[in-house]
């Protein structure tokens, strides 16, 4: 019997990808038993403000560089799927891609406004959560609607390794903290997105081009 590949999926805008993401990435596979992680860099994040938001292209290329030599597949299909909402990116990766196991994976600060994501139950029951705790915002992840519904289902890290879990499942990855941030990045290197070249590169899940030249995703 064919073991199915196990895949941990994490969204965000990566404005611009840095290390901290590299890092958790690789402590989250380890310690959940992931073949691989998926950066799902959003083409526009209905949460978070257009005005400071780098060109996709320049995003996907820090993401990129940040995943060199890991088991880090960096990916804008969500541009290709026509998704803007993570409920609807899920559904359509399961459909997509049904031999592959897949984990969400977001911060305890997205845990914090996990409420209002749209369907977030369906998210929650769509595939198994693991949450990296951020210090700071341990109490609002902790207080909030969402973990209100969700601490029933949360369940060791042991248990989800093993694929023994269906949805819904939480688990809490507890790793040395990382001082690392986009709005940091941000606030010191505002011109980080203009000075770095990002021509030419090619999404590797897709076969898409993600270039300064495509933005409106022209292949």
């Amino acid at each position: 019997m064919t073991v199915a590949r196990r895949v941990g999926l994490l969204g965000g805008s990566f404005n611009p990808a840095h290390g901290g993401h590299r890092r958790i990435s690789l402590l989250a596979a380890k310690t959940l038993g992931l073949d691989e992680v998926w950066w799902l860099v959003s083409p526009g994040n209905p949460l978070k403000p257009a005005k400071g938001m780098a060109p996709l292209s320049a995003r996907f290329a820090a993401a990129r560089r940040q995943a060199r030599r890991a088991p880090i597949r960096v990916t804008a299909i969500e541009r290709e799927l026509g998704t803007r909402y993570t409920i609807d990116t899920l559904r359509k990766l399961a459909r997509r891609y049904p031999r592959i196991e897949f984990m969400w994976l977001m911060g305890s600060d997205n845990l914090a406004q996990f409420h209002r994501w749209r369907d977030w139950r369906g998210i929650a029951r769509a595939m198994p959560i693991a949450v990296v705790a951020r210090p700071g915002y341990d109490a609002a992840a902790t207080a909030s609607p969402a973990m209100a519904w969700l601490r029933r289902y949360r369940v060791p890290p042991a248990e989800l390794r093993r694929g023994t879990r269906s949805a819904p499942a939480l688990v809490i990855l507890r790793f040395d903290p990382d001082p690392r941030s986009a709005t940091a990045i941000r606030r010191d290197d505002p011109q980080w997105a203009e000075r770095r070249p990002h021509l030419h590169l090619r999404d590797r899940l897709t076969r898409r081009r993600i270039d300064a030249h495509s933005e409106t995703g022209a292949s």
